[in-house]
């Protein structure tokens, strides 16, 4: 094969930002990734080892076929390398943004295992995939035919919209359901716009309309449509609603003006970038300018946060967390990038309380690791008299999600829950005990990732196919 010219360049790109003053950092806040021309894309791409067992691909959970599209990128095939990634991945523009690859793909890297930094899949991906959609390699939805089942997805986050994507194109009618007024979910308005730009989202959803996707928005199911309505219009009905009921912290104070839950503060933010008159963000309840903010909270979303109100111009930021650096939830790079950023982390820490009303600081409790509990992480334990009072003007709690009460919402009888009440659903088929009535994503493994709902979405889909050419079969018998 000839040389490559792309392959001359030897400083390899790295996606971890390099330490930046305050002045660098106010100029670039905007930045998704550093410009990543096809040079370095092909550069990065190279220095894949085609392994014989390829660990990238198989802790991916779409199961992407990494080594051929990183081997094709390397030979400057750009429209190749996107159509082998968008063959298993509904939205790789996304995942390339969002995905945890240090938790998955880069992560277990073998280039990385033996100690020569990973391959840069995920700015990879990325790359091809915005290079497809400016060259125009994107291809409509335009199904080849057209078939007489017709489909309800309840929510338009990835797993829904994924599914959606899947089934449309094999022709059936797909008719998408939403409380929000945007379609995307936590696309939309839960990761922070410097992580996953907006017009990324809606370039996607545009694509999806395009192709004859209907989606209802501003539409509360159990409110504006009851469930068994859904029902009685399609032939089958995914639920996709993800989880969105923020869990609480008790204790004296909590209810005070200036203590405000993750999902509330993001998804303002998120509406201020969309131009949206944000009357919470405006009155400065839901903006962190010039406040001494507190996040509560060691995962994704309280990274979300901290970096936020960076970004908003708060006075100070920082970030309380019970256990210590090595045994937090959320991504490592997220909390390096989060560091370089300005943020400070009071590693054991746990909040008991809030001083003031409105807030004026968190009752602190100074904590120990003590024995590793079921998960394999140290238990934190509270030290005696070591209580203390950070100073705060804005609290953002940030610990988690969990479902809704969706059989009681929805009046949905039959429709079983586990005892974390999520939906019981068969993981791989997403089939609920319900005949006709599936669910997907994280209404039915509880908060995860990305990735995961539009694994979950398509495979569902490809049930719901199978199903539909099964009856079929049976009725031409």
């Amino acid at each position: 094969m000839a040389e490559n010219p792309m392959l001359k360049f030897v400083k390899i790109p790295r996606l971890m930002p390099q330490k930046r003053s305050a002045s660098d950092r106010a100029h670039d806040f905007g930045e998704i990734y550093a410009e990543f021309s096809e040079a370095k894309a092909a550069e990065q791409a190279s220095r894949c080892s085609q392994c014989g067992v390829p660990y990238c691909q198989t802790h991916c959970p779409l199961h992407n076929n990494i080594p051929d599209w990183l081997r094709l990128t390397a030979e400057g095939r750009l429209r190749e390398a996107y159509e082998i990634s968008q063959a298993t991945n509904t939205f790789p523009e996304i995942c390339g943004r969002i995905c945890p690859q240090d938790r998955l793909c880069e992560g277990n890297c073998v280039i990385e295992h033996s100690g020569h930094e990973t391959v840069t899949i995920g700015s990879v991906e990325k790359y091809i995939t915005d290079t497809a959609w400016a060259e125009g390699w994107v291809q409509p939805i335009k199904p080849s035919t057209t078939r007489g089942e017709s489909v309800g997805i309840i929510g338009a986050g990835p797993g829904g919209l994924a599914a959606a994507d899947v089934l449309r194109r094999a022709g059936v009618k797909v008719t998408v359901y939403d409380r929000y007024d945007r379609a995307g979910g936590l696309l939309t308005y839960g990761i922070p716009g410097f992580k996953l730009e907006k017009d990324v989202v809606m370039q996607r959803v545009t694509q999806l309309e395009e192709g004859g996707i209907e989606i209802v928005t501003n539409c509360n199911v159990g409110v504006d449509i009851s469930f068994d309505e859904i029902r009685s219009k399609h032939d089958a009905v995914i639920i996709a609603t993800g989880v969105y009921k923020s869990r609480d912290l008790a204790g004296p104070g909590s209810g005070a003006v200036g203590i405000v839950k993750a999902i509330d503060y993001l998804t303002a933010s998120n509406r201020h970038g969309f131009g949206d008159n944000v009357p919470e963000f405006e009155d400065g309840s839901l903006n962190a300018a010039g406040k001494r903010v507190v996040v509560i909270g060691g995962g994704d979303t309280a990274m979300d946060c901290v970096r936020t109100a960076i970004r908003q111009g708060a006075t100070s930021v920082k970030c309380l967390y019970r256990r210590d650096k090595a045994n937090m939830p959320g991504s490592l790079r997220e909390t390096q990038n989060a560091e370089e950023e300005g943020v400070e982390f009071v590693w054991l820490t746990a909040p008991n309380g809030f001083v003031g009303n409105p807030v004026t600081g968190v009752n602190v409790q100074k904590m120990r690791l003590g024995l590793p509990d079921v998960t394999g992480r140290q238990s934190p334990e509270l030290i005696d008299g070591a209580d203390y009072v950070e100073p705060a003007d804005l609290v953002i709690k940030a610990l988690g999600f969990e479902p809704e009460d969706l059989p009681q919402l929805w009046g949905a009888e039959g429709l079983e829950v586990t005892r974390w009440g999520t939906i019981r659903a068969d993981f791989e088929t997403g089939q609920t005990q319900l005949p006709g009535i599936y669910a997907v994503g994280d209404i039915v493994r509880g908060a995860s990732l990305v990735v995961w709902a539009i694994r979950d979405g398509r495979d569902c889909a490809a049930t719901i196919l199978a199903q539909f050419d099964d009856v079929q079969s049976i009725a031409a018998e």
